[in-house]
């Protein structure tokens, strides 16, 4: 079976790979992401990852496309990728010695079958001093990351806890988006395993 990943995220394309599925095309949705902000966060991303995949499968019907959107919320507020360096730094500070929460919401589309469901973790930052936020900020990781930070790179220093998928902060819930495929008959494991046995 064609297998489409509809993100160009290289977080999401490693994390594919290491569930099993090695065998698959990079084809990123080019509709912006647009939606309305009057959603709660969790059907925000399942609104934006169904439009990403919908956009994807249209062009590709005979393919199993995949599609994740990521938002980080806090107080009420949904934080995406920052604009700027000095939105980057607003919304580091807001996270700054507090719990936020992160979503994700996966789409999975196949030969007009669509599932799509969300997954939140809960993480809680250190306090920060402006200096580690400018500094974490020159390192240029936080740019294409919601939230404005990255849990499994240098933004690891920043996290003092973790409650929930730790997958699902890096932008792809693994053991849900296994239970999607599962359904369309993709099973992530017997991937893996006939590809060790092909060594």
């Amino acid at each position: 079976m064609r297998i489409i990943l509809a993100s160009q995220s290289p977080r999401r394309r490693e994390l594919l790979g290491r569930m099993g599925i090695t065998e698959f095309e990079v084809i990123p949705a080019q509709g912006e992401e647009i939606a309305t902000r009057t959603l709660g966060p969790d059907r925000l991303v399942e609104e934006l990852s169904r439009r990403k995949c919908a956009e994807v499968s249209a062009a590709h019907p005979d393919a199993l496309v995949i599609a994740a959107d990521t938002v980080v919320s806090i107080d009420s507020q949904v934080l995406g990728k920052p604009h700027s360096e000095e939105e980057a730094g607003r919304m580091l500070r807001a996270l700054s010695g507090r719990l936020h929460v992160v979503y994700t919401g996966v789409t999975v589309c196949c030969q007009g079958k669509t599932v799509t469901e969300s997954e939140s973790t809960s993480v809680r930052f250190r306090s920060l001093a402006d200096a580690d936020i400018m500094r974490y900020i020159t390192t240029g990781e936080p740019m294409d990351k919601a939230g404005a930070y990255g849990i499994q790179g240098y933004g690891s220093v920043l996290v003092e806890g973790i409650s929930g998928d730790y997958y699902n902060v890096m932008g792809l819930p693994v053991c849900r988006l296994a239970k999607i495929l599962a359904r369309f008959g993709v099973d992530p494991l017997a991937l893996a395993a006939e590809k060790e046995q092909k060594k």
